[in-house]
């Protein structure tokens, strides 16, 4: 793993990188006796480069080596319960940020991958050689169902591919959810038999509980969309879950990135959104928003190149400038289509 290190004023960046390294992994506060029962030596990291950050004077690049049997296998949850769990708040440093990850071989050998993939997906939408084209119904809150419904058959019959539920529209009062998929795919049938052509609507089936989410899913299931939707704040293990269904019912799985602004976009402190686009490629989801260079939202050409090449390559070489610090073999796992939004 690949930290930005601001140490506190005094604190040596090699020794904030050590304690960075050991409250990832074995170490706490002090000297503990229990440490003699274990092969401390092999389970704790190891910060085996540090760097200073070019044009800064307080900010290191701290390289950081986990041994694998840290991580319990295909656990998300897990891998970043380690990697990013307590150690944000560490005193050593006075902000702290994760760059960049090299996901060992074997590792991702344990993760599912994407439930349904870019290939698969292009054959069952029947879209090949262009991208593919979607929109989101607006207003995003207070439409009926069967308003809803009007604006998703307008928007597909005029050409789209997609139309899509926005992040926070899930049950509320003005539509609750079952209204919203029936009146969606009378929307997505009928611009289908209008135009000859494969349709789809994301149909959000984020909730409070994963039950409900899979009563909603089942039920979008039966009235037969091609795909579903979620957002990114229902977290890594109900992502996981989600994803393993819809690859056992063959369903394209939407992931909307809701949230992640909150840590990715300070320059010293949080947690880059190409690790985002590394952890969610191994959840499995098919689909990730994964930013623009044009639109409402912030997005640097370079840095939203290396996103993309790190959710549809094969293979990643080291490419500094646009932010990819380390080789990445992604070991067979699918692609996820990235989607230009905002």
């Amino acid at each position: 793993a690949l930290f930005r290190v601001s140490p506190q004023p005094g604190v040596d960046p090699i020794e904030a990188s050590a304690a960075v390294a050991g409250e990832s992994s074995t170490a706490t506060w002090t000297v503990v006796w229990t440490d003699l029962l274990t092969a401390c030596d092999l389970y704790r990291a190891k910060a085996y480069k540090v760097d200073s950050v070019p044009n800064t004077t307080d900010q290191y690049f701290a390289y950081i080596a986990y041994d694998i049997d840290l991580f319990e296998e295909g656990s998300i949850a897990n891998l970043t319960a380690s990697i990013i769990g307590n150690v944000f708040g560490f005193k050593a440093v006075k902000a702290l940020r994760l760059e960049d990850m090299r996901i060992p071989f074997a590792y991702l050998k344990t993760f599912q991958g994407p439930a349904t993939g870019v290939v698969v997906e292009r054959e069952r939408m029947d879209k090949f050689g262009r991208p593919f084209l979607g929109a989101t119904v607006k207003p995003k809150l207070g439409l009926s169902g069967k308003n809803y419904g009007r604006v998703v058959y307008e928007g597909l019959k005029g050409g789209l591919d997609f139309l899509k539920d926005d992040e926070n529209i899930n049950s509320q009062p003005f539509m609750r959810w079952k209204e919203r998929f029936l009146y969606s795919i009378e929307g997505v049938n009928r611009a289908t038999a209008a135009s000859g052509e494969v349709k789809g609507h994301y149909m959000n089936v984020t909730a409070a509980t994963i039950e409900d989410m899979y009563e909603r899913a089942e039920f979008a299931k039966h009235l037969g969309t091609v795909i579903i939707m979620i957002d990114l704040v229902i977290g890594y293990t109900a992502i996981q879950t989600m994803a393993i269904w819809a690859r056992k019912n063959d369903m394209i799985l939407h992931l909307h990135r809701a949230g992640n602004s909150t840590y990715s976009r300070q320059k010293i402190h949080g947690m880059n959104f190409r690790v985002i686009c590394k952890w969610m490629r191994m959840a499995g989801v098919d689909h990730i928003h994964a930013g623009t260079v044009v639109g409402k939202l912030e997005g640097d050409p370079l840095m939203i190149r290396g996103f993309y090449r790190t959710l549809l390559d094969p293979y990643l070489p080291i490419d500094l400038p646009q932010g990819l610090f380390f080789e990445q073999d992604w070991a067979s796992l699918r692609k996820v289509t990235p989607v230009a939004s905002g």
